[in-house]
């Protein structure tokens, strides 16, 4: 059961990123996994065998699911995110503001430590809005990427690395950061056509995954030990990354590949409001039951 739970999670950790304006770090945060995905990234490339096993085992896990939610998000739900963005909108929106109250909740002893560093909240919200103003409309800046010259597969590589410091941190989109520097499509067009046995686009493929991996080793080790040292300033960021994701998700539909306008309150749905919130609820109980499940065990 907890197993399933573990891929479950990487499972919306893919769909959030496949979302224009989700982070698969915000996904992380709220189902209280983000110190374990944290820790264990930082594992692999740590001098503990018995910390790297444990830690590869549940990125194994994890990575079951996201690969799972990607394969269905770029395929079968590509037409979906399109076509009913403001449905898929609204109820990432119920997703992230049922998930704040839970957050603090959850936190409430680090948060109370010194509610000065509440004000670190607002550079968390700020960066966050940057960024989503920088997003080009319908990928207006995408690049062609048919046959990439030395040059570009280096940039596709610093893009890597950028995008997973972005992935990991709630409330950033690491699909954001892939729109602003313009290799977003290229990118999911190489992805889908890999899913079709069409190996035209490995090359930018591997470029970009050998960019993710040296992001993962430079930063992850940082953000643990921000997390460590100074958790309570920390988790005001986050929480205020997470309150501007709200606005990143308004932006999101003006990003797509044909843009469509932001979301306002017309073409805000609160029955997928309602059912994003619903879904974080049940995602809670399913964990809480696991978790008093695995302590019966252990007594």
């Amino acid at each position: 059961m907890k197993n399933l739970l573990i891929a479950v999670n990487g499972l919306l950790m893919a769909l959030a990123d496949s979302v224009p304006g989700v982070s698969g770090g915000t996904i992380a945060f709220i189902m209280g996994i983000y110190d374990k995905f944290i820790s264990s990234l930082s594992a692999l490339t740590g001098k503990d065998n018995a910390a790297r096993k444990d830690a590869l085992i549940f990125l194994i896990k994890l990575g079951v699911g996201w690969v799972i939610g990607f394969a269905v998000a770029v395929t079968v739900l590509a037409a979906l995110f399109t076509e009913k963005i403001y449905w898929v909108s609204s109820l990432f929106m119920g997703f992230i503001i049922l998930s704040i109250p839970l957050v603090v909740k959850e936190e409430k002893a680090t948060l109370s430590e010194n509610y000065a560093k509440a004000l670190y909240a607002i550079p968390g919200i700020v960066l966050v809005v940057l960024i989503t103003l920088f997003n080009p409309v319908g990928g207006e800046s995408g690049l062609d990427l048919s046959a990439p010259s030395a040059a570009e597969y280096i940039f596709l590589f610093v893009c890597g690395a950028i995008a997973v410091c972005a992935m990991v941190l709630p409330g950033i989109s690491g699909s954001t950061i892939m729109l602003i520097f313009g290799v977003y499509m290229p990118i999911i067009t190489a992805v889908k056509d890999l899913l079709h046995l069409n190996f035209s686009g490995i090359g930018i493929i591997i470029a970009m995954g050998l960019g993710i991996v040296a992001g993962v080793v430079l930063v992850i080790r940082l953000i643990k030990a921000a997390l460590e040292k100074h958790r309570c300033a920390m988790m005001y960021f986050i929480l205020g990354m997470m309150a501007g994701s709200l606005f990143a998700i308004a932006k999101g539909p003006e990003t797509l590949d044909e843009p469509q306008p932001a979301m306002t309150l017309g073409t805000f749905n609160i029955i997928a409001f309602i059912i994003g919130g619903a879904i974080i609820a049940g995602l809670q109980f399913f964990k809480y039951k696991t978790e008093q499940k695995a302590l019966k065990a252990d007594e």
